[in-house]
């Protein structure tokens, strides 16, 4: 069973022996703590949170990521579950696959997800992406001021994604909330369990109508996609719509909070990026790196030598992909934000099989909601600096980006 109150307030010795990544300034600014572990201990451990392991090189997070079945996905949170949740709601057969599986079910059930997230699937939901941005920024500009987290940020992914999947607009709000739940309560209670079977629930029924009534979106497409000559058993499905739901917005959105609090803060990118548009490309990717906001968890499913660490059956692993993006022995000058970094190998979707399937979409979404956030307001300052407010665990970025502008 997990102390959360021990863990979360007891002060932290020595990080390589007793790193705590829900720690305040941890979750603020990791940088100093992953510079300190490449240094003097690589692979850090820690008793918190049920205990983990921490890699912090780009080296040691690419080949970790590529043991499978060895550390398996099937618990990719950050944190084990506490005994009184229902795990075979994140591991079993109600997860959310492709993710919280190993092959072969995570094999066939990606072969089925990847053709609705081509690239040219992708820049489909462009379009609808511009008018939501649009419609959220008409609805502050006048005042001079935002929230650009909870106003604009954390807006956009849920309308596209829920779109994509073709969930009636009276319900997607419903959904926001009980995905916001989930995040906010982290592992904490029975609650966490009620929100996600609420979610499942929803699409159980929407994947019901859909086998009758087929429409022209994610999930009829999903419904009536065979494997084998039979058709996805419908719990898989539903694990698989949750997933884009679940999975698709917290990551997203984080990255467009950074880049927005990265632009106020740092009013000299600001000012370059608005006077040279072509510098978009590899600014996107540089936020992707420098501000990657995942963090996934491994269990071990047997002891495992590497680097002279010994990983027991069990044990939890975090592929530290933050961490991995900073590593100065892969990134030149890496805790420098270049807007024009050329080379830059980051790993911010992940890598090996498990690599982010949405991240095209993603792409798109962070493309659009920045160039469009610019063009309508190219100048923009934190209001409060001090009320910015940064969440942490599995997902980092900002929560709370009070902006100016006028």
């Amino acid at each position: 069973m997990i102390d959360s109150n021990q863990d979360a307030f007891r002060p932290v010795s020595d990080p390589a022996i007793d790193y705590n990544i829900l720690d305040g300034a941890y979750i603020e600014n990791p940088l100093p703590t992953w510079d300190d572990l490449r240094r003097r201990c690589p692979i850090a451990h820690t008793e918190r949170w049920g205990g983990s392991w921490l890699p912090t090189r780009y080296e040691d997070v690419q080949a970790l990521a590529k043991m499978v079945p060895a550390l398996s996905s099937r618990s990719s949170l950050v944190f084990d579950l506490p005994e009184e949740l229902d795990s075979d709601l994140v591991t079993g057969p109600k997860g959310a696959a492709p993710l919280s599986s190993d092959p072969p079910e995570q094999t066939w059930t990606r072969k089925a997800l990847l053709p609705h997230f081509t690239p040219k699937m992708a820049e489909a939901q462009r379009p609808f992406t511009t008018t939501v941005c649009a419609d959220l920024i008409d609805s502050f500009i006048d005042d001079g001021r935002c929230d650009a987290a909870s106003q604009y940020s954390e807006q956009i992914t849920p309308k596209v994604i829920t779109h994509m999947l073709g969930v009636n607009k009276d319900a997607t709000h419903e959904l926001i909330e009980w995905v916001k739940m989930i995040l906010n309560l982290g592992l904490e209670g029975t609650e966490w369990t009620e929100y996600w079977s609420l979610i499942r629930d929803f699409f159980a029924s929407e994947i019901q109508d859909r086998r009758f009534n087929p429409q022209d979106d994610l999930i009829s497409k999903l419904t009536h996609t065979e494997v084998g000559g039979e058709a996805i058993p419908e719990e898989v499905v539903v694990g698989m719509c949750a997933l884009q739901l679940v999975a698709g917005i917290d990551t997203t959105w984080s990255v467009i909070s950074s880049a927005i609090w990265h632009f106020a803060a740092h009013p000299e990118d600001q000012q370059r990026i608005a006077a040279d548009p072509s510098l978009w490309p590899t600014a996107i990717e540089e936020l992707l790196r420098f501000y990657s906001p995942v963090t996934s968890g491994r269990n071990a499913t047997r002891t495992i030598e590497y680097n002279e660490v010994t990983f027991q059956s069990g044990d939890k692993v975090l592929l530290n992909f933050p961490a991995a993006n900073h590593d100065p022995e892969v990134f030149e000058n890496p805790q420098i934000f270049m807007l024009d970094r050329k080379e830059n190998r980051h790993i911010a979707f992940g890598v090996g099989i498990h690599r982010c399937t949405g991240a095209n979409l993603a792409r798109v979404e962070i493309e659009v909601a920045l160039k469009t956030w610019f063009e309508r307001i190219p100048r923009f300052s934190l209001e409060h600096p001090d009320a910015v407010c940064w969440a942490g665990g599995g997902t980092r970025g900002p929560t709370r980006v009070p902006v100016i502008f006028g």
